[in-house]
């Protein structure tokens, strides 16, 4: 994991979110050689559970309507 000083982190922030965004590596950030945060890139949408099959398979004609000739017993 890389590391930086906070005095390092402060003047080139932006440009380590972009670097933590792109390769998907936390930078460590420490203040007088000792850990007091970590930059972790952001979860994916996509693992959320929700529209989790969205491209998956397609729907194909009525789906809603009753089937004619079946009945229930």
């Amino acid at each position: 994991m890389k590391t930086i000083a906070a005095g390092k982190f402060k003047a080139r922030c932006l440009t380590l979110m972009d670097d933590v965004q792109a390769t998907r590596q936390p930078i460590l950030i420490t203040k007088r050689g000792k850990p007091v945060a970590k930059l972790v890139p952001v979860a994916n949408e996509k693992d959320h559970w929700i529209g989790r099959l969205d491209g998956v398979f397609k729907v194909v004609g009525d789906i809603e309507s009753p089937i004619d000739g079946w009945e229930s017993s």
